[in-house]
């Protein structure tokens, strides 16, 4: 069997406990650190509270050769352990479609996701958001203009767009680069972001939640990652009144 557990938003605590129960009863777990990383605790400190070894699993071991985890789940107790919610990310949608395809039980246990998390810290309304889309940071002379784009679409449309930051192996990507990073695409488009909302460690006892356009947010200390934002299109009267209170508009 195959349960997908997720961990939710920032350290141990956030976990449920049908989750906790279904790690005590695994025989082997594994966790994806690539989508999304609790960044609140390490490896070491789930280890200690969980009482078992976690076995980490790369983009690779996921996406590409899942085959060695599969034939795993096929005769154990199987956990892939997944920061957020697990079926947030297309990833674990594909796990799970190649498992049932084997005829291999699968589970989820749900956690926490930032996408509803972003909802309660900024006041922005879950209906009124549209397609969401990836930043990441560009290599030599890729520059990908796909988030302007969605973003642009989205506000046509009176919709907000939800902005994923990247995440690698040795860097975060923080709200000050994702909001140069926008600022430029925007320039090249013809374009402009009135409005961003950035929040810093959702989850965590200690969230920053700012909005405001770029010079705002590039001025403000958003601490440590992880980070991501919002842009906003046009505001409900609650929206504006609730982010004026929790976000210094």
């Amino acid at each position: 069997m195959l349960s997908f557990v997720g961990l939710g938003l920032f350290d141990l605590e956030d976990i449920s406990v049908k989750g906790l129960e279904c790690i005590r009863t695994a025989d082997i777990l594994f966790l994806e650190a690539y989508t999304s990383k609790l960044a609140g605790c390490n490896v070491k400190e789930m280890e200690n509270r969980y009482g078992k070894e976690i076995q980490i699993l790369t983009r690779h071991d996921v996406e590409v050769d899942p085959d060695p985890l599969l034939e795993l789940a096929a005769t154990n107790r199987v956990v892939l352990l997944v920061g957020g919610d697990p079926m947030v990310s297309t990833t674990h949608i594909d796990l799970r479609i190649r498992a049932r395809m084997r005829g291999i039980s699968t589970r989820i246990i749900h956690g926490s996701s930032i996408s509803t998390a972003v909802c309660g810290l900024s006041g922005l309304q879950n209906y009124r958001f549209g397609k969401s889309c990836s930043l990441p940071f560009p290599h030599g002379s890729w520059f990908p203009m796909t988030p302007i784009n969605v973003i642009a679409e989205n506000i046509r449309q009176d919709l907000h767009t939800l902005v994923y930051l990247d995440i690698q192996d040795d860097r975060f990507m923080t709200i000050h680069k994702a909001v140069t990073l926008l600022e430029e695409m925007a320039a090249r488009s013809g374009r402009h972001i009135p409005l961003y909302v950035g929040i810093a460690r959702a989850g965590s006892d200690s969230p920053v939640v700012k909005a405001g356009d770029a010079r705002t947010l590039l001025a403000t200390d958003f601490g440590s990652p992880l980070h991501i934002i919002a842009i906003p299109a046009s505001l409900h009267v609650m929206e504006r009144e609730y982010l004026e209170l929790f976000g210094g508009l």
